[in-house]
């Protein structure tokens, strides 16, 4: 793909007009996805976890306009800051490729009331929202309830393997809030369940999926390490005095992993973890 071709996905993007730099890089790393993927002109694809649209965005250029890409989100159209999912998608779907597009929020993929014909789909695209999922068991369900949806699954989620000390930050935030969250009963936290690639690979195979292949996908210039490291040092103390039921030595133990996070941060740079990415059937 050009440069141009990539500004002009780039375009299709609200945030574009907030911070067209950080878009760039996005929109990038979802073509890294995508053309690992395979993802075929014409195709018909279901998206979990659509959030702002970035892979969406991107899905559907690759589809085409002979193809369809159907965007599910449990989130709210008015969540996100500076721009809300809703404003995103409404911006997305007046672009050149909105046609192609269908955005449905609020909507829990395990609801009765969400189903579809088999094979309906040639892709189911899981793309940086497995963390996002409540448990284990519920990535699990949702893994099962969509295996005779698609055709195939494509799934991208962060990689806890750190190949560098630069990763090392973005991964330890990662941990802290993964271990505050699981005294949560509700949230909306980025990392709700923390999920590793083994453990990944165990959930779709014992839900009935076989893994074709897979890869690590590095894209460094991605700013999500360094806001999730951020938004730990911002909320830690907050999030700790919310809990009423975690013990006092795990806080403890805690607050010295945030005073590790915070000496890193001071004298060394921050790279984002690596993604981790396969494609199953």
């Amino acid at each position: 793909m050009t440069e141009l071709e990539i500004k002009e996905i780039v375009d299709y993007m609200a945030t574009s007009k907030v911070s067209y730099d950080v878009q760039l890089i996005q929109t990038k790393h979802r073509i890294k996805l995508v053309d690992f993927w395979g993802i075929k002109e014409g195709s018909n694809i279901l998206e979990i976890g659509c959030g702002q649209g970035d892979t969406t965005a991107v899905l559907a250029t690759y589809t085409g306009e002979n193809g369809l890409v159907h965007g599910i989100d449990i989130g709210s159209p008015t969540y996100g800051s500076p721009i809300t999912l809703g404003e995103s998608a409404e911006y997305l779907l007046k672009s050149k490729v909105g046609k192609q597009i269908k955005i449905d929020f609020n909507t829990n993929i395990l609801s009765a009331e969400i189903d579809f014909k088999e094979h309906s789909f040639d892709y189911i695209v899981f793309a940086h929202c497995s963390w996002y999922t409540k448990s284990r068991s519920e990535l699990l369900d949702i893994m099962k309830k969509v295996r005779t949806w698609g055709k195939q699954l494509c799934f991208a989620e962060w990689n806890t393997q750190i190949k560098s000390t630069e990763q090392y930050p973005h991964l330890l935030s990662i941990l802290i809030q993964a271990q505050y969250e699981a005294f949560k009963e509700d949230s909306d936290s980025n990392v709700r369940t923390l999920v590793t690639p083994s453990d990944v690979r165990e959930i779709v195979e014992e839900a009935g999926w076989q893994i074709k292949k897979d890869t690590t996908i590095d894209s460094p210039d991605l700013h999500d390490g360094m806001w999730e490291v951020d938004k730990v040092l911002e909320d830690v103390h907050n999030e700790l005095s919310l809990i009423t039921n975690i013990p006092v030595k795990l806080k403890d133990l805690i607050l010295s992993e945030v005073k590790m996070l915070e000496e890193f941060h001071r004298v060394s740079e921050m790279k984002p973890l690596s993604v981790y990415s396969f494609l199953a059937e």
